[in-house]
């Protein structure tokens, strides 16, 4: 079998300098010779899928980083930036994209991080808040998969396992004699605007009594991860380097319960239960104690080196298309970004069907294909008085990996028909179009005396 040929000097050179290696060196490990390996690293010569290998297992080095491991959503991160109406005049190209990448990926990471954070309006509006974006950049680079939490997790996921009984239990019991914390249910009324409440001078974990089980045995998890993954989670942040506090504390949240849900649902056990039932996302939430959301972010994070799970993505919006969760994780898909979401998704159908799981077949306009599963949740505490609040969480694999997940058994994925959807109508170049509420950014209209298309939006194609 040809070898897959790739050039990735800047990546190699990278690697080298973190192990903090000659060329030599470098080259002695990877049983190559120096002037070759230097040849590597001026774009000279092509990096061969046998080097890839031997990278990846003496320096740890996932492969899947390879060209565009600085530019947050590597290659595909770096397409739909580079897709946006404003350049389509440019003719950029997909070719043109793996060059810049390959030569200049420094380059192309000033872009990205420029295009992140600009003021100009964008096609899906005007993006993340600065300290949102930096932390979404931030869990972006790490493909919302941190080993050194997910290892912690697991060793005490063991050790709570030793002790017996329910999650919930151990570590109420483990708060208790470890910390000197007792856990009391409060009513609604005492505490209207909060889940959960440590009181470190009366030594107490406050939790709504609103919180379903799940949801409870959470709260408790993420407050034994602020004590006893502390290191793990304070070197993460350093590492970040964030510009503002708030930055920081935003993403050390995200941590916090990132290790929450991983004791919850320990790696390896969780991993090998997504085999054994085709991910089959209710008895996954049945068989952990977790809630669906909790089930759905987990899925996004399972990038252990030599151990991967399917490269989800998950997207939560509100019932007005808004995103409040954006995880891509290894999936790169461009289903995830901007504030636009196209009316014709299934998302938005999981709002009139409660309880369900709504699965559609998408495909976007350069022709990928995506798996998506979508179903309603109640917001955490909400209760049935008032206006409740409602959120659709969605998870999604590219549809050429889809095949081993039971929801898409029986299906076609690469042949049976798709639901057509874009990125948002002031990113989507479709014609005809029923569901067009505005015409494409860059497209100008066209008006035809004496006709009237299904569209109420007539723009020239390409």
């Amino acid at each position: 079998m040809a070898e897959r040929r790739v050039f990735a000097g800047p990546a190699v050179r990278k690697v080298r300098r973190e192990a903090g290696m000659t060329q030599a060196a470098m080259a002695e490990a990877l049983a190559i010779s120096p002037s070759y390996l230097n040849l590597i690293e001026h774009g000279q010569r092509p990096l061969s899928a046998t080097v890839i290998v031997r990278l990846a297992e003496r320096f740890g080095f996932d492969a899947a980083r390879l060209g565009g491991e600085d530019v947050p959503g590597g290659i595909a991160g770096l397409r739909r930036r580079l897709a946006d109406p404003r350049f389509a005049d440019l003719g950029i190209g997909a070719q043109d994209i793996e060059e810049w990448l390959q030569t200049a990926p420094a380059t192309a990471a000033a872009f990205a991080r420029l295009f992140d954070t600009a003021p100009e309006e964008r096609a899906e509006g005007q993006g993340d808040a600065p300290e949102v974006a930096a932390v979404r950049r931030a869990i972006e680079k790490w493909r919302n998969h941190f080993p050194d939490l997910d290892t912690r997790a697991e060793e005490l996921a063991d050790e709570l396992r030793l002790a017996g009984g329910d999650l919930y239990g151990t570590v109420s019991e483990r708060l208790r004699t470890r910390h000197q914390l007792g856990i009391r249910i409060l009513p609604a009324d005492v505490m209207p605007d909060r889940l959960r409440w440590l009181d470190w001078h009366a030594r107490q974990l406050m939790l709504n009594e609103l919180l379903r089980p799940a949801s409870r045995t959470f709260q408790a998890a993420a407050t034994l991860a602020q004590i006893e993954a502390k290191g793990e989670i304070d070197a993460l942040v350093a590492g970040a380097e964030f510009a503002e506090s708030a930055a920081a504390r935003l993403f050390e949240r995200h941590l916090i319960q990132y290790f929450a849900a991983a004791l919850m649902m320990p790696y390896s056990r969780f991993l090998r239960a997504c085999d054994a039932t085709g991910y089959d996302l209710l008895l996954l939430q049945r068989r952990f104690g977790a809630g669906y959301e909790q089930v759905a972010h987990r899925l996004t994070t399972l990038q252990r080196v030599g151990a991967r799970g399917l490269p989800f993505f998950m997207l939560r919006i509100d019932r007005a298309g808004q995103g409040s969760k954006r995880y891509a994780g290894a999936s790169q898909s461009p289903l995830v970004d901007g504030d636009a979401r196209c009316p014709l998704w299934g998302i938005h159908e999981a709002f009139a069907r409660p309880g369900e799981v709504v699965a559609d077949l998408v495909e976007l306009e350069d022709g990928s294909r995506w798996f998506t599963q979508s179903r309603s949740v109640a917001a955490p505490g909400a209760t049935g008085s008032g206006t409740p609040a409602r959120f659709a969480v969605c998870v999604g694999v590219d549809a050429k990996v889809a095949a081993p997940l039971i929801a898409a058994r029986g299906i076609d994925l690469m042949r049976s028909p798709a639901t057509p959807v874009g990125l948002g109508c002031r990113r989507c170049t479709r014609t005809g179009c029923v569901q067009r509420s505005t015409p494409p950014l860059g497209r100008p209209l066209r008006f035809r005396e004496g006709e009237r298309g299904v569209s109420a939006f007539d723009f020239a194609g390409d």
